[in-house]
C-alpha cells in the first residue's frame, strides 16, 4: 500500500492563536517587522536597532540601507518605525531618520 501523506489544516482561530502566542516574542516580532518593511519599500533590512512593546501592540526601529556607495562607510542607511498589533499585522510604517553609516550618533 502506498503511503499517503497527510497535512494538518489549522482552523482560523488556532492559527489566530499561533499567531498571538508568537507575537508575544520581542524577537518574532522584531523578525515579522522587518521581513513586512523590507518586501514594502524593497530595500535590504540592516537590522533591528530597538524593540518596545506599546499599548496598542509593538514598535520596532528597523534600519535599512537606502543607498549603498563605495567605500561602504559613506552609503545611507535610514531607520524605519514599524508598528504592528498585537497579533503581528503591520499598522504603519514610517521613516524617522536618514543617516551615513560612518557618522556617529548625535
Amino acid at each position: 500500500m502506498a503511503e499517503q501523506s497527510r497535512t494538518r489544516v489549522r482552523s482560523s482561530t488556532a492559527a489566530r492563536k499561533h499567531r498571538k502566542a508568537s507575537g508575544n516574542d520581542p524577537g518574532a516580532v522584531a523578525r515579522r517587522a522587518a521581513e513586512m518593511l523590507q518586501s514594502l519599500i524593497s530595500q535590504r533590512v540592516e537590522g533591528v536597532s530597538a524593540v518596545r512593546r506599546t499599548d496598542d501592540g509593538w514598535c520596532v526601529e528597523v534600519d535599512v540601507l537606502e543607498l549603498a556607495r563605495i567605500p561602504d562607510t559613506t552609503s545611507l542607511l535610514a531607520t524605519y518605525d514599524v508598528r504592528l498589533d498585537d497579533e503581528g499585522e503591520l499598522l504603519e510604517y514610517y521613516r524617522t531618520h536618514r543617516y551615513r553609516r560612518g557618522a556617529a550618533d548625535q
